[in-house]
């Protein structure tokens, strides 16, 4: 399939698919001339890749996580190695790490929120 229809299937941006080749991370053939073809597989690879980014994963450490999962449904491969856990270890604290920052970002919000409402505090419960 051609770039745009990839685009099409996937939701994702021409230019976003240029930038997934030149890292490295989607790969296509080219036409005779010039034009970019894609694999059908080149739907999982973008929704993959998709799903990594919206999880916060920088392009470098989805070029190092891509060769271990399949396309299909994001399972380890038999590339998965201790590497994989390490490295997705790392980032599942980092993500920790964020809600936690994002839970006390809520709770001065929601206190912001409250005074300039006007609304008494909650109590902590039956007295």
């Amino acid at each position: 399939m051609r770039i745009g229809e990839l685009a099409e299937r996937t939701g994702v941006s021409v230019r976003s698919l240029r930038y997934y080749e030149t890292k490295g991370l989607l790969a296509s053939e080219r036409t005779s001339g010039g034009q970019r073809e894609y694999p059908a597989a080149a739907v999982d690879r973008v929704r993959r890749i998709q799903e990594m980014f919206a999880a916060g994963l920088h392009s470098d450490t989805v070029g190092e996580l891509l060769p271990c999962i399949h396309d299909v449904d994001g399972t380890p491969n038999a590339a998965a190695t201790p590497f994989l856990v390490q490295k997705l270890s790392g980032e599942r604290e980092r993500i920790e790490q964020a809600i936690r920052d994002l839970d006390r970002t809520r709770e001065v919000l929601d206190s912001v929120i409250q005074a300039a409402s006007g609304a008494q505090p909650p109590a902590d419960g039956p007295g």
